[in-house]
């Protein structure tokens, strides 16, 4: 059956759905960050080096697809809320569909872009050979990637964050397990840590499609039905291709942040690298208060009951900016541990704690955003989080890279460039929130 979060209290149902979504993707990180610590500890700095800082350019690549993976939660989860299982089915299998289309471009494109994506970047020559290897492989693997956050998305619209935590916690400790076996072991470098994330990316995809294969309820999968639906594909677009340019754009931002960084060598790539998986840990529960938010309010929307959907929002706004102020305290207090379990070279370890320090004050800036962007797409309002996020985290970064960077080349403007974005976005989105009246939206998909 459909969990619905339109009924029961209303902390129960958003915390219920955040704390299975927050150990899942904590899990998912710590697969993702054994891979830069078993390579950078027993492959060195210039393997962490091509491990960590590739984030930037998988992110760009696969973030444009992702969007469309939020637009479909939305959509699905709205029709859930209005009590429509007809219409459920259509976009369940038109999500499905479209995650199929998007597995071949990831991993075509990908695989044939990916040296000159890393030369445009300035690329180090004794970090670009593996680097190589590694995305390419990755890429070569998207599909599991790409479904999973398809199918898994379908999972979650219908208020279910308990199964896929179950099948994130298991394909994590495989990659761990494969990671000690491929790099430790059998000395694979780059190419094992690669192969090790590829087959844990597939392992829960194949997890999350037998569970929709067998489930009783409107989001059943059935492969007969896999097709587009003209109009839930309009209602999807309409939603996710927002998202879509949203992540993309900004990915490209932070790509061209990542170029900035590497022109200092090495050594900074790798501690720059380690200081954004520990924040990938920091992020987590603003991740999981996003999405049940945008689920949480999708369905509530659906189901016009505003009151809930202004009690709801205040709440989980509330929350994550609590938490991850909290976990911003902590890392700035222990940096240079944290950041030295994935390297001990003094000057790596530097790098590290000196960008977590700069930004970890204002982990609350970046909560508040992200949460607020994601009420957005929830009110059925894509458009406005992509103009504010395109406007302060992309179009400012890059005015501010290709005029002061131009002239000071100094690492801290790559450190203090994140805190005043998030300074800029946060304002306006207070702003916004204030204004918006949810009971005279449509509450349409």
């Amino acid at each position: 059956m459909d969990q619905l979060m339109t009924q029961g209290s209303i902390r129960r149902k958003i915390i219920g759905f955040a704390i299975p979504i927050f150990i899942g993707y904590l899990f998912q990180q710590l697969y993702n960050t054994a891979d830069s610590l078993i390579v950078g500890n027993y492959l060195g700095e210039n393997a962490l080096a091509a491990v960590s800082s590739n984030g930037a350019f998988i992110y760009l690549f696969v973030g444009f697809f992702m969007g469309f993976a939020t637009g479909a939660g939305v959509v699905i989860a709205r029709h859930i809320g209005a009590n429509d299982p007809r219409q459920t089915s259509l976009a369940v299998h038109t999500t499905v569909a479209m995650g199929l289309a998007f597995s071949l471009v990831v991993s075509v494109v990908g695989m044939a872009i990916t040296p000159a994506v890393l030369r445009w970047m300035g690329t180090p020559p004794e970090v670009f050979t593996e680097s190589c290897k590694y995305l390419r492989i990755y890429f070569a693997g998207g599909t599991g990637l790409v479904m999973y956050n398809m199918l898994v998305g379908i999972l979650q619209a219908s208020g279910d964050s308990r199964h896929p935590l179950i099948y994130l916690v298991i394909s994590s400790l495989v990659n761990v397990a494969l990671d000690v076996l491929f790099v430790a072991g059998f000395r694979m470098g780059v190419e094992g840590a690669a192969y090790a994330t590829i087959i844990s990316q597939f392992l829960s995809m194949v997890l999350v499609a037998a569970r929709l294969l067998r489930i009783d309820s409107s989001i059943r999968l059935d492969p007969r039905k896999v097709r587009f639906d003209r109009e839930n594909l309009r209602f999807i677009i309409r939603n996710g291709l927002p998202t879509a340019l949203q992540a993309c754009v900004i990915d490209l931002s932070n790509l061209l942040i990542q170029s900035y960084i590497n022109s200092f060598g090495g050594l900074a790539m790798a501690g720059i690298g380690a200081s954004t998986k520990v924040e990938g840990f920091a992020f987590l529960p603003v991740t999981a208060f996003q999405m049940s938010l945008t689920t949480y309010v999708s369905q509530n929307m659906g189901a016009k009951k505003y009151d809930r959907v202004r009690q709801g929002i205040r709440f989980g706004l509330t929350c994550a900016i609590v938490i991850i102020e909290l976990m911003g305290v902590a890392l700035y207090l222990f940096a240079p541990q944290i950041v030295g379990l994935f390297n001990r070279n003094p000057e790596v370890i530097r790098f590290g704690v000196g960008r977590t320090r700069v930004c970890a004050l204002f982990f609350c800036l970046v909560g508040f955003s992200h949460v607020a962007s994601a009420v957005m797409r929830g009110l059925g309002k894509p458009v406005t989080p992509m103009v504010i996020m395109l406007t302060c985290w992309c179009a400012v970064r890059i005015l501010v890279l290709f005029t002061l960077g131009q002239a000071v080349h100094d690492i801290r403007l790559a450190y203090w460039i994140y805190p005043f974005t998030w300074a800029l976005s946060s304002a306006v989105y207070a702003v916004l929130l204030k204004r918006i009246h949810v009971d005279q939206l449509t509450g349409a998909a």
